[in-house]
């Protein structure tokens, strides 16, 4: 896309996601400015050529952050991700994910953003969904704190649109995987079999392996938050207007991931299987019909997907060790 360079901020810039779609922006003659507290995310991941801003985003210095370099575009992905750690400590995650938000949202609204992305979550915001793969506008029942959290911000920003004007654009991401990915994030089994069969481990399988999710490669996850960025919207929109899937529709099992990885690694050590985790999900998969009609689409396979993701760690660990 052509454009005049924007001054776009990317929240969580140092994490897995974020300093891809940082990067992306950059690529597009953005000028780019990361915020980030290091508390997940890492410095290593931050792109050359983006400004770095050490700094949490419920902070009092976020306000005047933004009226020093007025950005144009805000990309938020700064969150409290863990639906355990949400169960364990919902002050927390509500702290992070609904008080950064709206320190955010008033900054922007001060000096006039122009777009504000979101990051919300199709793997948690429906709950136990009744059809998949899962429209936008199926009725919302997240069960736990997280979704919780993540859904009400859609809501706090659907009313920063129709009482002060601010344009937003929801991003319902389906099971994120690819390189620099955190085995702790929502699609961590990735890393986590990745490492163990580099390890020469015996993979680790909760439940009997037929749970299925929705797994999205990164580089398609970053087109569509470039997408985001730029589509018309119809400023009176409903609440899942202003929203999309972002995800390939396709739901794939445990036991299949790992016989993708096994196959990718040329090994197989067996498979432990263990008591299934108490509230996860069974079945979950994203319609991303709408944001394909505006020209997305996925793709990377998930074999492409996964050989990307397996020879980025298989380098990052051979680099640990030498």
């Amino acid at each position: 896309m052509s454009h005049s360079p924007r001054r776009v901020l990317v929240t969580g810039g140092a994490g897995f996601i974020g300093s891809h779609v940082a990067n992306a922006y950059l690529e597009s003659g953005d000028d780019v400015w990361v915020l980030d507290n290091l508390s997940s995310g890492q410095r290593a991941n931050i792109p050359e050529g983006a400004e770095f801003i050490e700094l949490d985003i419920r902070d009092d210095d976020v306000r005047n952050l933004f009226r020093k370099v007025r950005f144009d575009i805000v990309n938020h992905h700064a969150a409290q991700i863990d639906v355990r750690a949400s169960v364990a400590d919902p002050i927390i995650d509500a702290s992070i994910n609904l008080q950064g938000l709206l320190n955010l949202t008033e900054a922007a609204i001060d000096i006039g953003t122009r777009r504000f992305v979101f990051v919300s979550s199709g793997g948690v915001v429906y709950g136990e969904p009744s059809t998949i793969p899962t429209l936008e506008t199926a009725p919302k029942m997240p069960l736990s704190p997280y979704g919780v959290s993540k859904f009400t911000g859609e809501l706090y920003l659907n009313y920063y649109r129709q009482v002060h004007g601010l344009e937003y654009v929801a991003l319902r991401y389906s099971n994120v995987y690819g390189p620099r990915q955190d085995p702790h994030g929502e699609a961590g089994v990735v890393a986590i079999f990745s490492r163990k069969l580099l390890a020469q481990e015996q993979l680790i399988i909760f439940g009997d392996g037929e749970q299925t999710r929705d797994y999205v490669y990164i580089g398609d996850v970053v087109s569509a938050n470039l997408l985001a960025s730029e589509i018309d919207l119809d400023s009176r929109g409903q609440l899942d207007d202003h929203a999309f899937n972002v995800g390939t529709g396709i739901g794939t099992s445990v036991n299949r991931l790992a016989n993708v990885l096994e196959l990718i690694a040329g090994t197989d050590l067996g498979r432990e299987h263990k008591s299934a985790r108490l509230g996860e999900l069974r079945h979950s998969a994203l319609n991303a019909d709408k944001l394909r009609a505006l020209g997305w689409t996925p793709g990377f396979t998930l074999e492409q997907g996964l050989q990307e993701t397996y020879t980025f760690i298989e380098k990052e660990m051979a680099g640990a060790t030498e």
